[in-house]
């Protein structure tokens, strides 16, 4: 992958991110505005996902079909005429359609991105470049919800997204002057081949599972951090402090020479010792008092995200081809919105205390690590066995 493409794809991931979480601090509150219950706002955050997962999905199918490029385009230019559609909304009803539609066109363009990245790139550096890619979205998470607070407390929602709308066209005209020119080879690599003989369909599992535990924790996290803050005396500042300092952390594994290990390691291991450092971060939160013991166990938090997302991208990357790779991909994606979904609402469902919630998360991430690390011990004696 050239230098001028790689540019340009990380340009598309950063936007798809920067639009999900310049969201986060002004929709519930501009739902309100215009006229929503709190069940009706909780409900226009909830449909975004929801309709962003099928838009995952069918991202992936028309990928493999008519190249990622075209869905890119479509995606760009799509999510930035739905930006603009808030100004039109001044009723609840309104607002949901405007959701629905928002959240299906923007799941159009992470699995494209994602995949046309992976068909462009050395098969010996899928590592690097996908945490290379994940330091777009680390920035994005920074500073998505910093920008729309700020501009939207001088301004209004709509303009805030009207400017994100226009970031957005202005990678859609980069992306059909710079991408098309992008080819890929002719024949599929030997790796490629050694994927298509093998189906190594059992890796494409684990990249799925993990990218739903790794947003499951995330839905926690979202969901959990800022009551229990304000729980310990603090104000909402802290939260938005703590979770900066998660994905800055991230993003520094990510550019930093540690990149290269990600090549070099077992990308099950990685992704069993990720979730581990998630699921411990999650029980040392509800255990901490402090503002400093907050920092330091976000800064871990953020070492294991930063550790998990490249190592399940890499699984997903080497068990599959350019001819299903978007699929596969789609669905990769959707697990991500559903494990959000399913991290918020579930610890919503249960009663009982904050600190117990961040524990039954932590239970559930560490088991599930251990979980990966004995499903590949026993792959491994199954292939002992088999050469002998």
């Amino acid at each position: 992958m050239n230098k001028t493409s790689a540019f340009v794809i990380y340009s598309i991931v950063f936007f798809a991110f920067f639009d999900l979480f310049a969201q986060l601090p002004v929709m519930s509150t501009f739902a309100v505005s215009v006229g929503a219950t709190p069940f009706i706002a909780g409900v226009a955050i909830a449909i975004y996902s929801l309709s962003n997962t099928f838009g995952n999905i069918l991202s992936g199918v028309w990928t493999d079909k008519i190249g990622p490029n075209r869905i890119l385009l479509a995606g760009l230019l799509l999510s930035s005429v739905s930006l603009l559609s808030y100004h039109i909304v001044d009723h609840p009803t309104t607002l949901l359609v405007v959701r629905v539609v928002h959240g299906f066109v923007a799941g159009l363009i992470v699995p494209a991105a994602f995949t046309l990245s992976a068909n462009l790139t050395v098969a010996n550096r899928q590592g690097k470049k996908v945490a290379l890619t994940g330091s777009f979205v680390g920035l994005a998470a920074i500073l998505g919800p910093a920008f729309s607070g700020i501009l939207a407390s001088r301004t209004s929602v709509p303009a805030v997204f009207s400017f994100v709308a226009l970031y957005g066209v202005i990678v859609a005209i980069l992306t059909l002057f710079v991408m098309r020119s992008s080819r890929l080879p002719e024949r599929p690599s030997d790796d490629e081949s050694h994927v298509t003989s093998h189906g190594l369909q059992r890796d494409v599992f684990k990249a799925y599972v993990g990218a739903f535990l790794l947003m499951f924790s995330q839905g926690a996290l979202a969901y959990l951090l800022p009551l229990y803050v304000q729980t310990l005396g603090y104000d909402s500042r802290l939260s938005g402090t703590l979770l900066s300092t998660f994905g800055v952390v991230a993003v520094l594994v990510f550019v930093l020479p540690t990149n290269r290990l990600f090549d070099r390691l077992e990308p099950t291991k990685l992704a069993a010792f990720g979730i581990g450092i998630l699921g411990l971060s999650q029980l040392l939160i509800g255990s901490s008092t402090s503002a400093m013991a907050l920092y330091g166990v976000l800064a871990v938090y953020g070492l294991g995200f930063a550790i998990l997302f490249p190592a399940i991208n890499t699984l997903l990357i080497r068990a599959t081809t350019r001819t299903n790779r978007g699929k596969s991909y789609g669905y990769f994606y959707a697990f991500f919105s559903l494990g959000t979904v399913v991290g918020s609402a579930l610890l919503g469902w249960i009663t009982i205390a904050l600190p117990y919630k961040f524990t039954v998360t932590g239970v559930v991430l560490l088991s599930a690590a251990v979980g990966f690390s004995l499903f590949e011990q026993l792959r491994r004696r199954v292939l002992t066995t088999k050469s002998e």
